[in-house]
């Protein structure tokens, strides 16, 4: 299952773009995986922040709507090019990114 999977590590894939997971524990790596590669990164597109399948459909965007209870079948009405994988994953982007170490200098 996608909500057990413990992300590490963070990267960047060539010149595919994409998310590069890190080392899984516990879940269903191969789903977390196919989450993550919806993911994608092209300095041409956006800014280069992260998207959707290469659409110009932002990860911060669906965020956005889910945060002000927007339902992801509103979402997916709104939006006919995604998937509600897509969804699924713009959540577990977030969740890793929200999972990094603080650094304290001088400890």
């Amino acid at each position: 299952m996608l909500a057990r999977a413990v992300w590490r590590g963070a990267g960047r894939r060539g010149n595919r773009g994409g998310r590069k997971g890190g080392v899984l524990s516990g879940g269903d790596a191969s789903a977390y995986k196919a989450a993550m590669d919806r993911i994608t990164f092209d300095p041409a597109q956006c800014g280069g922040r992260a998207c959707i399948r290469g659409l110009r459909i932002r990860v911060k965007d669906v965020l956005d709507l889910l945060a002000a209870g927007v339902s992801e079948a509103e979402i997916l009405a709104d939006f006919p090019a995604l998937e509600p994988a897509d969804i699924r994953a713009c959540l577990a982007f977030a969740a890793a990114e929200a999972d990094h170490p603080v650094l304290v200098a001088g400890q």
